[in-house]
């Protein structure tokens, strides 16, 4: 990733839907060429475009941090828990939690179902703590990309 690669993410964080004939002289390229240069961060997997909600928002949905201890390798319980559309995130941590997973789910029923019927099952699951969304106070893509 080239000083352009990192130009271009940083214009997409501002306004991921800005047109090429836009993109392209803000760093230095024409449009074909910088509709090149995502293309291939697209293709490797260094960033994604796309329209991003607020659950809570929208209504009518549940929405949670789950902190979640293992016994055993953590890697497995997430790549397991990551199989379910309702987890939208999942990081491995240390500390008092070996994974933490944020989940979506249709109502507050279903998250105490996903709950017990799925996450807990999980071998190696130990204990689950469940922070239910009230609202989502910032919500931000900005990171440094150098």
């Amino acid at each position: 990733m080239d000083e352009i690669d990192r130009a271009i993410l940083r214009e997409l964080q501002t306004d991921g839907r800005i047109p090429y004939a836009e993109l392209g002289p803000k760093v230095g390229l024409s449009p074909s060429a910088a509709r090149q240069r995502l293309q291939r961060l697209i293709d490797a997997k260094v960033v994604q475009v796309v329209g991003v909600t607020d659950p809570v928002a929208m209504g009518g949905q549940a929405m949670a941090l789950l902190g979640i201890r293992v016994d055993g390798d953590p890697r497995a319980v997430a790549d397991a828990l990551s199989r379910h559309d309702e987890v939208v995130y999942a990081v491995l941590t240390s500390g008092a939690f070996d994974l933490f997973t944020e989940v979506v789910c249709h109502s507050p029923a279903s998250l105490l179902d996903f709950i017990n019927d799925v996450v807990r099952p999980v071998e190696g699951v130990t204990a689950v703590d469940n922070f239910p969304y009230f609202g989502i106070h910032t919500h931000r893509f900005l990171w440094d990309v150098g």
